[in-house]
């Protein structure tokens, strides 16, 4: 039963390592979500981005409010969602901070269309541009809820996914 000891039965609640051991196990797209604005240019890699609603277009994204980056999203308002391709893993771990890659030098790549007001990534599977309509802190992070007014799709390719701590490629073909 969900939320209950195996053996005993009796309903326990999970510690933060369970919680998060779950949640390894909960495969995710892997995207960067990106702004510029009066506030700055900045990227970081997020797979906590979920779908709410089609009227209007409205995408969630979390974002741990203990980011250098949290605050300039929230001031520039303007973002974009940028699905990343099973071939743009080393782009994830740029921006999941991983490498010693500045932010500035990760926008001077040929990879980003700057014709937006937000960076774009060029090759990205989906790039949904939309503005922060609402905020709701939740623990360590705030769900941002992003009405989306621009977005592309490019056909084929693979898609990058985390799972189980670790990037896949997933084929569009695949199927259970």
């Amino acid at each position: 039963m969900a939320g209950q000891h195996e053996r005993s039965g009796i309903a326990v609640t999970p510690s933060q390592a369970d919680f998060r051991e779950a949640m390894a196990h909960l495969p995710a797209a892997v995207n960067i979500l990106t702004t510029d604005g009066p506030n700055g240019r900045c990227g970081i890699t997020v797979s906590a981005v979920c779908s709410v609603t089609d009227d209007p277009p409205t995408v969630l994204v979390c974002v741990n409010r203990g980011s250098a980056m949290h605050d300039v999203f929230r001031a520039n308002g303007r973002v974009c969602v940028n699905v990343l391709g099973g071939e743009q893993q080393d782009l994830a771990l740029h921006f999941a901070g991983a490498t010693k890659v500045a932010m500035a030098e990760r926008f001077t790549w040929d990879i980003w269309d700057h014709s937006q007001e937000v960076p774009v990534l060029k090759d990205a599977l989906v790039t949904a541009i939309g503005t922060i309509t609402d905020a709701v802190p939740m623990g360590t992070h705030s769900v941002l809820f992003v009405t989306i007014d621009r977005i592309t799709t490019r056909a084929g390719g693979q898609s990058l996914v985390y799972f189980n701590r670790a990037f896949h490629r997933l084929d569009a073909g695949s199927a259970a």
